[in-house]
Parts: C-alpha cells; structure tokens; sequence
C-alpha cells in the first residue's frame, strides 16, 4: 500500500452523499484519499488533529466568472477562502474556440477589472490547458460557449445563420466536447445569443447529448417570460434528450416574484417524468452583469461597437430610450424591471468614471442632472464598456424556497479574486467573496433551512454527479483528496454592496489533489490545480 502523505485526524466526515456525519480520521496519500476510519495505529509525514471540525468534499462552483482572473492571480483566493476546490466556467460565452478576429476584438468577456494578459490559445482545451500550466490553486472546468460558437461562425448578426455556419458551428462544438468541455452553455439575454433560435439550440443541443455533456443556461427570461423560458428548456431537453440546468435560477423584478412557485412546480413535475433538470443559483437577492443589458437586444446587433453606434445616433437614441421605459416580452428589460434606484453603478473601464462606483444610478443622475435613461447611455458611451452593475431586483423569500429543493446547487457567477492588486479597481459582486459561506452560514446555521449534511451533498456529490465527473465530490477511499475542512460555527461572508472587498471567514484547511492549499485559514501558495474534463473526453 502507498504510504500515506497527510492523515487528518478527529473529523466530522460528511461524505458529500447527504448522509449525517460520522467521526473518523482521513489519510491521504498523493492526490488521493487511501483510507477513512479509525487510523490511530497509520502515521504520515504530515498530521492535522481537527478536533471535530467538519471535513466535506471540496465545494464545486457550478458558474464561475474566474476565466480572468485566474490568469491575474492563479491563487483564486476568495473561493479557495470558502472551500471551493472547482471552478466550472463558461456561461454563455467561454475562452475557446477563438478565431484571429475574435482575439483581436477581445470581446466575449465581460473584463471589469485592470488584467492585461496575451491570449496564447485559440480552442477551449488550450486555454484550460495554458492555465493548468501557468498555475492556479483549484481545478478547473469550462462549458463551451453558444454564444462563442455562433461568433466564430457567423458573427455579432442578428439573423438565423445558415446551412454552413450551423455546420462549422457542429464542428467546433464536437471539437470543444472531445477537448473535455463540459456540454454547452448558453445565456439567452445576451446578444448574440439572444438572436440564437430554439431550433437552432436544439440542433446543437443534440451533438452534446451524442457526447453525454450537459446544456447548461441562463433562460430567455426571468422576469415577464420567465415561464416560457422554461418551457423552452424542457422543450430542448424531450427534443434531443441532453440533460439540462438552469443557471442562477431566479425570479427578477417584484411583478415576477410570484411566478417562482410555479417554475419550481415545472421543474419538479419534468424531473418526476424522468427529465434530468437541474438548476443552481448565488445566495443575493440582487444580480450582476452589464449596464449594457438595460439597452433593447436589437440594438446589440452587430457587436459592442455597432451598439455605441447607435447610441451615439440622435434619432435611435430617442428610440432606444421609449422602449427601456416600457416592459418588453421581446427582451429582458433590466432598466424597466430595477429602475435607477434599483441599479448600483460597479465596475468602469475608465478611472475618472470610477468615482461613481458603489453609486446608485439616481444619485448619478441626480448629480448630472440628466434623466436615467440618458445618464446610462451617456456612460456607456463616455466609458466605451459594458459597466458592471448592481441589480436589486429579486425576492429574499424565493431564494428561501430556492435554498430548500433538493435539485439545486450553488454557483458564485462572479471571479474568483483579491483584496489586492487589479481587483481593487471595481465593486465586485458580494457574491465573489461569500455566496458558499452564505449557504452554510446563513441557510444552515442562523435561518436552519436545511442540514448541513443536505448543504454539503450540493456542494460536492450533487455537483459532482451532474457533471459526471470521475472520482470527484465524495469522501471515498480512491477519490481525488479535495477536501473542505471548516467550523460550521464560525463560517460567515463579509462582502456587502458598499464595501466589497472582504473574504468570508470560518474556512480552517483545504486540499485540493491532496496538496494543502489552505492552513489555518492562510493560502500556502500552493497551486495543485488541474483540468477536468467532462464525459465527451473519454470518448475522444
């Protein structure tokens, strides 16, 4: 037998599988767990008497937004500090396939922070594959990107694509799921994914089902179509029989919170015919993404800049401002639903623009003295960005009843970053530093909704499975030693709106392919992380 390189010692095992915790002693030997039980009589190089902490799988962050700034800092410190062990990337649009025109426009990644990188790839795998080398202390995972796709195809258009372009579309999503992508990501709100048919899904949905991947997507609508917007998912799903998740599941805008309880009905009647359908979400009642997302998708047609175009326009301007006034059931009308009090300004290409940061969009109207329609297409077009914004639209009580069904698992949607260095140059999402902390903190511990066995199986093993990864999300002899070792009494997130800036607390050990990543709370430095790949690999 391999002898054993750490024995953790006096733990609270839970396993990841949601049964209730037992006490026992964990070895490791390489990146491997060898043994769990009473090893009093084994000995290591290394022991860690726990004195009953926790000891669970290594959680899995099922949206991670950390394609920049693991390349910034391979650390990943604000996830490693909760006892994520996997960042899954790629919503909607991913780091690979990229043509020559779209490493030059640089322009499928929502970057708010100061990171200047080379980008020394051109598929998905090799982008995984340069960050592994480079790197970077938790594994890694990517879905490949609808969005990406239907770019290095057929562009920013906003027109059905044609008979070829669906066919090299095909070939660069075979290419990506035999590099080990996960399946294909789509996020339906953002151009040009939003001009992205469901025939034109379902056509690319039935190539990841031939692969076992998964069709992960943020859907059309949360908000006035929310309930068409699943059933355009389930639609998928009996049409090519990919299983399928719903990212960042959330009802957004007050006039919508009601539609919650029945898209949780849906999913659970589709999951009882048989239909693997999943969901995650972040624990905030409020989301993140561009202020650009308050301009009408039609607008968006041909690109960023084609969209600064239009802005810039007197006579579309007039337009585009009439229709962000209105509710739409044709777009997710993101001003209409939050409204200037509603929208927290947090991210600016520009320093001078940076002093509006953590500012609401009224308070910037209000010190411009121009209407909030035009205070935010002013910006868009004086900061020549998408703008990170804050969006205060969601229901407290739906993410109650979120945080209970047993099909869902937790993401970030955010980075994982500093309080340090290039991150300090935006107002990150809360959820970059807390939203694994928030499960155990304040789901489990202070509002006791569910067991922290529960929590932990949706952390890890719920995770892990739909993904269909290999020896990963369990406590067992012969998985990959990723392992989260925390105080469920001390574990707590600090990040708020206003003051970002601040890890959560209560993470005491993590290991991620057996080597210590973190010890007593403090990073080593160590960087063991490694690609992991989904089920189209093996089939390469």
């Amino acid at each position: 037998m391999t002898p054993h390189t750490t024995l953790l010692r006096n733990g609270a095992i839970y396993d990841g599988s949601g049964s209730p915790p037992t006490t026992a002693d964990i070895a490791i030997a390489g990146d491997r767990i060898s043994a769990i039980g009473d090893l009093r009589d084994h000995s290591a190089a290394t022991s860690i008497d726990l004195d009953g902490l926790a000891v669970a799988p290594g959680f899995i962050n099922m949206l991670s937004w950390a394609t920049e700034s693991l390349i910034e800092d391979g650390r990943s410190m604000s996830d490693i500090k909760q006892g994520v062990t996997l960042e899954v990337m790629g919503e909607g649009t991913s780091m690979g396939p990229l043509s020559d025109e779209m490493k030059r426009r640089r322009d499928t990644i929502l970057s708010t922070a100061d990171i200047q990188y080379d980008i020394e790839w051109t598929t998905l795998g090799e982008y995984l594959e340069f960050l592994e080398r480079r790197g970077v202390a938790t594994n890694v995972a990517s879905f490949v990107g609808s969005a990406t796709l239907r770019i290095h195809a057929a562009g920013y258009d906003d027109r059905p694509v044609t008979e070829s372009e669906m066919g090299e579309m095909r070939r660069l999503l075979r290419e990506a799921l035999r590099e080990g992508a996960m399946g294909m990501s789509a996020a339906l709100i953002y151009p040009p994914a939003t001009y992205q048919s469901t025939e034109e899904l379902i056509e690319l949905c039935a190539v990841v089902a031939e692969y076992g991947g998964m069709y992960i997507t943020h859907l059309r609508s949360e908000g006035a179509q929310f309930h068409e917007a699943l059933d355009e998912l389930i639609h998928i799903m009996r049409a090519t029989g990919v299983s399928g998740e719903i990212y960042h599941l959330k009802a957004a805008g007050a006039a919508n919170w009601h539609k919650m309880d029945e898209v949780i009905a849906r999913v659970e009647a589709a999951r009882a015919e048989g239909l693997p359908l999943t969901a995650d979400m972040y624990t905030y009642p409020y989301s993140g993404t561009g202020l650009a997302s308050c301009i009408p998708a039609w607008a968006h047609d041909g690109g960023f800049d084609a969209m600064i175009s239009r802005l810039k326009d007197a006579e579309l301007r007039e337009r585009i401002k009439r229709e962000m006034a209105l509710p739409s059931h044709q777009w997710e009308n993101m001003f209409e639903e939050n409204g200037p009090n509603g929208i927290m300004l947090a991210g600016f290409a520009k320093k001078e623009l940076r002093k509006y940061q953590g500012m609401w969009l009224s308070e910037v109207m209000a010190e411009r003295g121009t209407t909030a329609a035009d205070t935010a297409i002013d910006l868009l077009i004086e900061d020549n960005s998408r703008i990170f914004s804050l969006y205060f639209s969601m229901s407290e009580d739906n993410l109650r009843k979120q945080v209970q069904r047993p099909w869902v698992s937790f993401c970030s949607d955010a980075g994982s970053i500093a309080t340090e260095g290039a991150f300090l140059s935006y107002h990150p999402h809360p959820r970059a530093y807390g939203s694994f902390a928030r499960v155990i903190g304040k789901y489990v511990r202070d509002e006791g909704l569910l067991r922290l066995e529960d929590a932990v199986r949706r952390l890890s093993g719920f995770a892990a499975d739909n993904l269909k990864l290999k020896d990963r999300g369990y406590l067992k002899p012969g998985y990959f030693a990723d392992i989260a070792i925390f105080d469920p009494a001390r574990v707590q997130d600090h990040s708020v709106p206003g003051d970002p800036h601040q890890y959560s607390e209560g993470m005491a050990h993590v290991f991620v392919n057996g080597t210590q990543v973190l010890r007593d709370g403090e990073h080593t430095g160590n960087l063991p992380g490694r690609v992991l790949r989904g089920p189209g690999w093996a089939r390469a």
